[in-house]
């Protein structure tokens, strides 16, 4: 297989951002904008300020959100590899949907971890029209995310998660079915990898030593105990109890190393398939994990009777 190194051809920002629309659109992001030694517009991506308005304009002009902000200290994400997350979990459902991808109200996105952000349920309710549901254990992140919604007359729902042992109990109910499951997860096992983590990213960008980590984050969002495997390996493992009110869990997974352990894992489970979802930025490969209980049969049914 090919390796990937654009993003999907769905995605609006895979020709790099268009300065003149975003400007067009958010005039004050003007005072963030450089010219790089090309002397193509940019922003510093060291700074957490611009970073931030980078992405309100890109969410007004390319999703019609027109509020967007989030507390100081909260993780601001880059928006198009986040978006590619949401392209290819499109891809995922249209195979179970003779490879049309289902759009509309209908289809119950659950974000676990969805963050002061919003950014899945944001882009994905603008690109596909689907309804979500956003997870969170912080309790700021949550009135964060609410203040979004109410501000843009956006009917997204919203749950804290009072357990932070728990992923998925709490937050589905009896009655719920979802097509799929999305999540960001803490990619550190704790507070000194996450910042030794950001130093790397720093020196890549050939920006030097920095105190600040990466596009900012609280720690429930950048580590948690047993790091990334952990996380997954508890989502998993915890996915069982709600296997028949699920088509797929999904996850993204930061490094590859961590892909050999997670298989395991998921034998383990027995779950029905999984599959391993490639997404690309540049040289900057990610992917997810997709896993589901439900054989093909039964997928199928369970598609027919949530969009009833």
């Amino acid at each position: 297989m090919a390796t990937k190194t654009k993003l999907h051809p769905r995605n609006q920002h895979s020709e790099g951002y268009d300065f003149s629309r975003l400007l067009a659109q958010t005039p004050e992001l003007a005072a963030c904008t450089i010219l790089n030694p090309a002397g193509r517009s940019t922003i510093d991506f060291q700074d957490v300020n611009a970073v931030r308005m980078l992405n309100r304009a890109l969410l007004k002009a390319h999703y019609d959100i027109d509020f967007w902000d989030i507390p100081d200290g909260y993780l601001c994400p880059a928006i198009p590899g986040r978006v590619d997350y949401i392209h290819y979990l499109a891809d995922l459902l249209a195979d179970g949907n003779n490879q049309e991808v289902p759009r509309g109200r209908e289809i119950k996105i659950l974000d676990i971890g969805t963050g002061a952000s919003l950014v899945y349920p944001l882009t994905g309710q603008s690109e596909y029209g689907w309804h979500f549901t956003g997870v969170d254990i912080d309790a700021g992140a949550i009135k964060s995310a609410q203040r979004i919604c109410e501000l843009n007359r956006l009917e997204i729902s919203l749950r804290r998660q009072s357990n932070p042992e728990s992923i998925f109990r709490g937050v589905i109910r009896p009655k719920d079915v979802f097509h799929a499951t999305l999540c960001n997860p803490p990619f550190h096992g704790s507070l000194e990898q996450a910042h030794k983590g950001s130093q790397r990213k720093w020196a890549n960008l050939g920006k030097g030593h920095s105190t600040k980590f990466n596009f900012g984050g609280q720690n429930a969002e950048l580590w948690c105990p047993g790091g990334e495997i952990g996380f997954v390996s508890r989502m998993i493992e915890q996915s069982l109890e709600f296997a028949d009110q699920c088509h797929w869990f999904t996850c993204l997974v930061s490094k590859k190393d961590n892909l050999p352990p997670l298989r395991r894992v998921l034998k383990k489970a027995r779950v029905s398939d999984y599959k391993i979802v490639e997404m690309a930025q540049g040289q900057k490969i990610s992917r997810f994990i997709a896993w589901t209980f439900l054989s093909k049969k039964q997928r199928s049914a369970f598609l027919q009777t949530a969009q009833t």
